[in-house]
């Protein structure tokens, strides 16, 4: 469903465009990890204490994209792409300024505000100009932004931290996202098809809310989608203070490591996403965390390893993790009804977003330094997390999209 028919080209242009404001949102929540080294110097605190400030933008993520389910809907997506935007960039400049580690958690607690809607926009538009048929390949495009964030924005980031401060990588968010608003505002279509003749009302929209938590296979998809989140932030979070604390990695080494492990998604993302179409997109889903168990119980069980030994490895790590959530996201796009496609997604990432809270605090409960700085308990995150996913990979074949749905639910 689409406001004007899109030429191949075109279509091209605005899932890169998308895939481009993807990679901000995904920097900015991405960099905060190998920074956490020099965060805990910076500020003297522990790794639980970083942990608590992924989990604060996590949190309000997931509570922002709650709440947008009542209004995404509502509003022409294009200009709500650009509003939230222009906040988060606002977000990102609060937090290259702030002057303690509590201005800088409240800051990303305000970047979660905002961030944590955006995805939700970005794979509405998907779910409105691209058929199902072809959403794997086109997610696949838009999770390269993964990839780019991995390969060039937390590199950069780390080594920029490295040499001007911990700072310098939201001062460059900054000015990435002003440069991508302005293309954003260019080439982005007005996008209102999915409003419909009669959009509903304010005195509606909690109703609405709470009906899309009553349909047992939005419920379904939303327990699968934060369980296979929760899992994932029992470990991304602390890669980097484990690296430097265990394994003796010197802070700005960290930038390799990255580097290979997002130059290998940069080529696996979007033949993930063509096989998604080609076999389906649970299938898909069943193979690649079943591969992923095995890179997250070595990752959490790291012995002694020279440098280029995890900079071989990281690559199987990133594959695996990133690349589970690319037929995740695409599956869910055939979840709702294309007029309530916004709010679902709206929920369902703010499913994502407690699930990566909740992921990433208990991770950093598990976790203690010892006399000698090492941290230990990053073991037990392992298991944890490869039960769960496990757990999802079993609960995948309960997901069903509309089109498998026995009968249609009208919204309240």
């Amino acid at each position: 469903m689409t406001t004007l028919p899109l030429s191949p080209g075109r279509e091209r242009a605005l899932l890169w465009l998308l895939a481009l404001t993807q990679f901000t949102v995904i920097m900015d929540f991405m960099v905060m990890m190998p920074l956490a080294p020099q965060l805990m110097r910076a500020f003297a605190i522990s790794p639980a204490a970083v942990a608590g400030a992924v989990s604060a933008y996590a949190w309000c993520a997931g509570l922002s994209g709650l709440f947008a389910a009542t209004y995404i809907d509502r509003f022409d997506r294009k200009k709500l792409l650009l509003s939230m935007f222009c906040l988060f960039t606002l977000s990102n400049l609060a937090c290259a300024m702030a002057p303690n580690f509590h201005v800088l958690v409240l800051s990303r607690a305000f970047a979660g505000l905002t961030g944590g809607v955006l995805g939700s926009i970005i794979m509405a538009i998907i779910g409105d100009i691209i058929p199902a048929e072809r959403r794997g390949a086109a997610t696949g495009v838009v999770m390269t932004s993964f990839s780019l964030a991995a390969v060039a924005g937390v590199p950069i980031g780390v080594v920029l931290a490295a040499h001007f401060g911990w700072a310098s990588p939201f001062y460059l968010l900054v000015l990435l996202s002003v440069l991508i608003w302005i293309g954003a505002a260019r080439v982005l279509p007005a996008l209102t098809a999915h409003r419909g003749a009669k959009p509903a009302t304010l005195a509606q929209a909690l109703p609405n809310l709470l009906a899309l938590f009553t349909v047992p296979r939005h419920l379904s998809a939303f327990l699968l989608s934060g369980l296979s989140m929760a899992g994932a932030m029992l470990i991304i979070p602390f890669i980097s203070p484990v690296i430097v604390s265990n394994l003796g990695v010197a802070p700005a080494d960290i930038t390799w490591i990255y580097l290979a492990g997002g130059a290998a998604t940069l080529f696996t993302a979007r033949r993930i996403g063509v096989w998604s179409d080609r076999y389906g997109k649970a299938r898909v889903y069943r193979w690649v965390a079943l591969f992923s168990i095995l890179p997250i119980l070595c990752m959490t069980h790291l012995p002694q390893l020279p440098l280029l030994a995890l900079i071989a490895f990281f690559p199987f790590f990133m594959v695996s993790i990133s690349g589970r959530n690319i037929p995740l996201q695409a599956l869910m796009t055939t979840i709702p009804e294309p007029a309530r496609r916004g709010a679902f997604l709206s929920a369902g990432s703010a499913v994502q977003q407690l699930g990566s809270g909740l992921g990433a605090w208990v991770g950093g409960l598990t976790l203690h330094t010892d006399s000698a700085g090492h941290i230990g308990g990053y073991g037990v995150n392992g298991w944890v997390a490869a039960a769960l996913t496990l757990l999802t990979v079993w609960w995948v074949g309960r997901v069903q999209g509309v089109a498998q749905a026995p009968r249609a639910v009208k919204p309240a």
